[in-house]
């Protein structure tokens, strides 16, 4: 069952004790409960989604676009990111004592960056956080190595007190107090932001949402009260899409909250992000 890897870490939603993972369900010493689904991830939210909670057309879309090796150049980037920073930090000995053994991927969706961190390490252990069921259900059949968690991030990070290692937020949420309270100390954050030059083919054409030009900084300003910078760069590659592909990357994104045309030609368009990389601060 994927949720055996998030075995010692998750924390109760109500009580913010440490969960217990059984076959069928996971229950804190207070008495909560919460049901483990059919498919093998957990719903810790308490409640309703949100209604900006990915759809299962939004995931599907998602994941045909990471199918297609649109974005494996960022998620090579943000794997370097890990283990650079862990690296130059802690001078990761050859058998790889200090390499982080316990990651999470905020927002995570089909957990496709989170995958590609673990790299297939089976002494790695890693929780997706979403608070999509469609995505939390797409993350535990694709990756059942991974445990799969329904969790709202801006309210509280379902996580213990200092017990990851690594935490990921690409093009996700960022709850800079909670992130700090579950990394511990010197443990890692990884965020990937757009540019303003990031789709800026297709968000010009089929009027998408904007990216304001000081993301990066006001990132930065949102973390500095918990964290301090490690290193930034720039992921930047020409990609072709067809027809499908196009349209697919405006469907799994927010904009599929408002419309998606159902006419879209074929583009050249630009994949240019930043992926900066904060150590919390001990």
């Amino acid at each position: 069952m994927s949720l055996t890897a998030a075995r010692g870490l998750l924390a109760c939603p109500h009580c913010h004790q440490a969960l217990e993972i059984g076959d069928r369900a996971v229950t804190c010493p207070s008495g909560h409960s919460f049901d483990v689904a059919r498919q093998g991830y957990v719903n810790l939210l308490g409640g309703p989604a949100p209604a900006n909670a990915d759809t299962a057309a939004m995931v599907a879309a998602r994941r045909r676009v990471h199918a297609a090796g649109v974005f494996d150049a960022v998620a090579d980037a943000v794997a370097r990111a890990v283990t650079t920073g862990f690296g130059e930090r802690w001078r990761v000995s050859s058998k790889g004592e200090n390499f982080p053994r316990r990651l999470v991927e905020v927002g995570a969706g089909p957990a496709t960056y989170l995958h590609r961190c673990l790299d297939d390490d089976p002494s790695r252990h890693g929780v997706a956080l979403d608070v999509s069921r469609a995505a939390a259900r797409a993350a535990a059949k694709a990756y059942p190595h991974i445990a799969s968690v329904i969790a709202d991030v801006w309210h509280f990070v379902p996580l213990l007190d200092g017990s990851a290692d690594a935490v990921l937020a690409v093009f996700a949420p960022r709850n800079p107090v909670e992130f700090a309270r579950v990394l511990r100390p010197g443990g890692l954050l990884v965020v990937v932001t757009p540019t303003p030059a990031h789709l800026g083919v297709l968000r010009a054409t089929y009027g998408l949402l904007d990216i304001p030009s000081d993301k990066e900084e006001r990132l930065g300003h949102a973390l500095a009260d918990a964290f301090e910078p490690l290193a930034t760069t720039t992921v930047s590659y020409p990609i072709e899409a067809d027809t499908a592909l196009a349209r697919d990357l405006i469907a799994m994104g927010p904009n599929a909250f408002h419309d998606v045309p159902k006419a879209v030609d074929p583009l050249t368009d630009r994949i240019d992000v930043t992926v900066s990389v904060y150590t919390a601060a001990v």
